[in-house]
């Protein structure tokens, strides 16, 4: 696990910007926005880390997103402002400081799921909320679960285990 520092609260800050504006500039619905940000090219770059290389405003990745997907009015849920905030900047955390993909922290906690997070987690910090999330969905950080490797590691152990079995005789006239 990598520890956060200033390039990480920064693309932090950038994504949860860019969530938040998305409840004002985009047409298509809040979890639609969502999704597809989390599978684009722009968060794929953030994911590579040579994005703050790069001279981007918010108005140039919401083009490239519709130009990646298209225009879209599809949906009609909206999130709040705070919570699309929150949700960008959460998400972008447990990317970086778990080293994982856009993709892939989407398709273990969409959107839908975690907006229902926000009013019992968005006072905490990211790391405990993120602990929390995975706990409260059964999902396990490859780096935390200490359970999961002990499982692993002793089905490991029986299946490459070979028993011997050896049969005792007891005499039944010595009483025993």
């Amino acid at each position: 696990m990598r520890t956060i520092d200033h390039d990480g609260l920064l693309l932090c800050r950038i994504q949860g910007n860019l969530f938040e504006a998305s409840a004002t500039h985009c047409r298509c619905s809040s979890p639609v926005f969502i999704r597809r940000f989390m599978n684009s090219t722009v968060a794929r770059r953030m994911d590579s880390g040579c994005f703050l290389d790069e001279s981007d405003s918010t108005e140039s990745l919401y083009a490239e997103l519709e130009e990646q997907y298209g225009p879209s009015a599809y949906g009609t849920t909206r999130y709040d402002a705070e919570a699309l905030y929150w949700m960008g900047y959460l998400y972008r955390y447990w990317a970086y400081t778990r080293e994982k993909s856009s993709a892939s922290i989407y398709r273990a906690l969409p959107g839908r799921e975690l907006v229902r997070q926000f009013a019992p987690l968005h006072t905490l910090d990211p790391d405990q909320a993120i602990e929390r999330l995975l706990e409260a969905c059964g999902l396990n950080d490859a780096e935390g679960d200490l359970t999961a490797k002990g499982v692993q590691s002793l089905r490991r152990l029986r299946a490459q285990s070979h028993y011997d079995y050896a049969v005792v005789n007891l005499n039944p006239s010595q009483g025993v």
